[in-house]
């Protein structure tokens, strides 16, 4: 098993290196970046414009003390010369400040350099660093990963078993196609839907509409704070959960049905014991296996792929909001400090899930088989 996890952990290396470059070349040659959002800024109108770059740059974090420095708004001023554009020396200046005066090659290289170290940059248009950044939202989005996947396992595993036990009857056909349909609905439609209906669209308003927390949340007590937090929950988590039940119950149907087809059933069975005892006694244990070894998997699934739009939906400022408004604002820093921590995560999980199956099927061997 040994031989196994360092296999694994050197496979990772080349792995996170070819994410991180195709993504690298995506974004980096994609049009709209921090430089263009500049000089497009300054484009948009004459002495409004002039005055929004060199009075107003509370938005731009740690980029400040040189967006505000005499000479650039000196420069700012004199070299914008209307439809003529803006000076070439000037936008070598904002390259300049934005890191993009170097060959994109060198730029990736230094930006991998830090990232080995976990030396995340800061925000452009934030003071706080990428890792504090994470750290802060990161607590919002584990939340709803977190209800989302334990309300998924507490309804998928006893519809399975339920659709195993009534195989070919009207209840496993109609239920199959109530889970199959709201699978293929997405959860930000989903989300749109609830809040049309129950957060004071067009019906009634009985969840509020947005954010994770009311205004004054703080100077709530304790008990209401839970109270408020579980408000705001209830519809962001219906919208994720509902559209998840559908591989973890037929998966977890299918594992039962191997069970049951399977020479130890046959004999409990001979020997009179009750079918309650077989299923839940015996058949339950072994069939549950691989559905528990697979949490690791469903959770780290529902927390990037199923929260993103859900938090845009709802304004909840989770990872997947600040990646949102990250790929908006064109924040660089944030988008890859945020890409390298969680395709890391990720492949990490991926070995925690293996090792799982490991732990609790000892009949799984992963040293014989190829990564």
């Amino acid at each position: 098993m040994l031989y196994y996890i360092v296999r694994r952990l050197l496979l990772m290396i080349p792995t996170l290196l070819g994410i991180m470059i195709i993504n690298f070349v995506i974004i980096h040659f994609a049009p709209g970046g921090p430089v263009e959002q500049m000089i497009s800024q300054i484009k948009r109108g004459n002495l409004s414009v002039t005055e929004r770059i060199t009075g107003d740059t509370s938005d731009l974090g740690n980029q400040n003390s040189k967006l505000q420095s005499a000479d650039f708004k000196s420069d700012i001023n004199q070299k914008y010369r209307g439809a003529q554009g803006l000076d070439p020396d000037l936008i070598k200046r904002i390259e300049k400040i934005y890191g993009f005066d170097k060959p994109p090659v060198e730029r990736f290289f230094n930006m991998m350099g830090r990232y080995l170290t976990f030396n995340f940059d800061k925000g452009l248009f934030s003071d706080k660093s990428v890792i504090d950044l994470i750290l802060e939202k990161l607590p919002v989005s584990v939340s709803l990963g977190l209800w989302t996947t334990i309300l998924v396992y507490l309804v998928s595993i006893p519809l399975g078993i339920r659709k195993a036990v009534k195989l070919g009857t009207p209840f496993d056909g109609w239920s199959s196609t109530i889970i199959i349909v709201l699978h293929a609905i997405p959860g930000f439609l989903l989300g749109i839907f609830l809040l049309v209906v129950f957060a004071g669209g067009s019906f009634v308003k009985w969840f509020p509409l947005q954010g994770l927390t009311s205004e004054n949340f703080s100077r709530m007590p304790w008990y209401q704070q839970i109270l408020d937090y579980l408000w705001h929950m209830v519809l962001p988590i219906v919208a994720m959960t509902l559209g998840g039940f559908a591989s973890l119950t037929f998966l977890t149907k299918n594992s039962f049905l191997e069970e049951i087809r399977k020479q130890y059933v046959v004999t409990a069975r001979a020997k009179g014991l009750a079918e309650k005892k077989i299923l839940y006694g015996h058949v339950f244990r072994n069939a549950m296996l691989i559905v528990i070894a697979g949490f690791p998997a469903a959770f780290l699934s529902i927390l990037f792929t199923g929260s993103l739009l859900i938090e845009v939906t709802f304004s909840i400022e989770g990872i997947g909001y600040l990646g949102y408004i990250a790929t908006i604002k064109r924040d660089y820093p944030i988008m890859f400090g945020s890409l390298y921590f969680f395709s890391l995560l990720g492949l990490l999980m991926r070995l925690v899930n293996d090792l799982m199956y490991a732990i609790i099927d000892p009949r799984i061997d992963f040293e014989t088989r190829e990564v």
